[in-house]
């Protein structure tokens, strides 16, 4: 317990050192974890009398009651283990609820819902292995890439426009900022500097490690097809911290692509990348329904 009477139940199986103003209860029985938990909840009352003017002591409390349950004139230890235990249920059956509630809507909102295969996109997938490939060059298609500049940590400024840099962790958004820097189209693909080729729906700046293909004309599934067809291209192995990957790599870089009478065939592209997003997303749908469903009988067995 602190001075100001706060109480907190440790369950620690070492020894414990405590800061002078704080002090340790220890019960003369042995109990579990949720009857200490529940024990401990009992003292909050006395938060209520303690401040930085009357500081909580030993002394001062000593002779306090506490209001616990009693059964045959004893502390019914049984029922106390047993709220608690309800308690942590509830919580979790509800945290659960809530997150299955969240995923629900955002699938909805976003129309991911929807994972049953239009016939274009049956025929797409069961075509696939017939489909002609030809190979087409980066810039010929987008123009040359773009190269972002660098910016120290110490000088980005906090705000709300993503910062790309090399790396995989938070696909490599390494800041926020709201830095007066170039800031680049959504609906682009950027390479950084180990070849890793990432797609971007949204508008963003980027470091001096990082290549930007500018693919905004592009359909956005295509464009997510066409980013795949990068990083497999481009994240081979060959570049590292000794040799970088720059813009006038991506402009070099060849990449193999559904072509149909000569041109890249982003209609089959697109139509690809749809499938496919509704074959990922129906185990996603799948799932969240076989929870909500478990969540609502385990709320209807509490009620």
């Amino acid at each position: 317990m602190d001075m100001f009477g706060f109480a907190f139940y440790r369950q620690f199986k070492y020894k414990m050192v405590t800061h002078a103003r704080v002090f340790s209860l220890k019960p003369k029985f042995n109990i579990s974890k949720r009857q200490g938990l529940f024990l401990v909840n009992s003292f909050c009352f006395m938060n209520k009398k303690f401040g930085y003017e009357n500081m909580c002591s030993w002394e001062k409390i000593k002779f306090e009651q506490i209001q616990l349950p009693v059964k045959n004139n004893e502390i019914d230890f049984d029922f106390m283990e047993s709220f608690i235990e309800e308690l942590e249920a509830k919580y979790v059956a509800d945290l659960e609820a809530k997150r299955i509630a969240e995923l629900s809507a955002y699938l909805t909102v976003s129309g991911l819902d929807d994972y049953e295969l239009s016939d274009d996109e049956e025929n797409a997938l069961r075509n696939y292995p017939s489909l002609k490939w030809d190979s087409y060059n980066l810039e010929n298609l987008f123009g040359k890439s773009t190269r972002g500049k660098r910016l120290k940590g110490d000088d980005r400024i906090a705000g709300t426009l993503p910062f790309v840099t090399a790396g995989e962790a938070s696909e490599g958004i390494s800041a926020y900022i709201s830095n007066n820097v170039e800031i680049f189209d959504k609906n682009t693909t950027t390479i950084d500097m180990f070849g890793s080729a990432k797609y971007r729906n949204y508008r963003y700046g980027a470091d001096d490690h990082v290549a930007v293909v500018h693919t905004e004309s592009v359909p956005m599934k295509a464009a997510i097809f066409l980013t795949s067809a990068i990083h497999k291209a481009a994240h081979t192995g060959k570049f590292n911290y000794g040799h970088n990957f720059y813009a006038k790599d991506a402009d070099a870089l060849n990449i193999m692509l559904p072509t149909k009478e000569g041109k890249p065939d982003y209609s089959t592209m697109e139509t690809l990348i749809s499938a496919v997003q509704k074959l990922v997303i129906k185990g996603v749908v799948r799932y969240t329904d076989r929870k909500i469903q478990a969540t609502k009988d385990v709320v209807g067995k509490r009620d």
